[in-house]
């Protein structure tokens, strides 16, 4: 009867083992998915971040780009650093 109580007694103590590893490894996992889905929250923040950046740098090139092509700064540098000016009546030719 002792050895079988003893037997008993270490069948009931494996199984708590197990149970005791099993909950760890179950709470590990968890552990390392919540970490997981912190660090791509961090990432997909530093994405937005760079792409407000990136938006705001295209309106900003956009602007430029605009006041490049102004025909009023375009006609103000032909007229200035090269010395551009408009034809007289007789210096224009219609081609038919």
């Amino acid at each position: 009867m002792l050895a079988a109580n003893k037997k008993k007694e270490g069948l009931k103590l494996f199984r708590l083992i197990v149970i005791a590893l099993m909950f760890m490894a179950i709470t590990l996992v968890y552990v390392w998915f919540r970490i997981s889905i912190t660090k791509i929250d961090y990432q997909i923040a530093e994405e937005i971040h760079c792409r407000e950046g990136l938006l705001e740098e295209n309106r900003k090139l956009k602007v430029e780009v605009a006041t490049l092509k102004s025909p009023r700064r375009i006609e103000s540098i032909a007229r200035t650093k090269l010395g551009m000016r408009y034809p007289e009546r007789d210096q224009v030719i219609f081609l038919k």
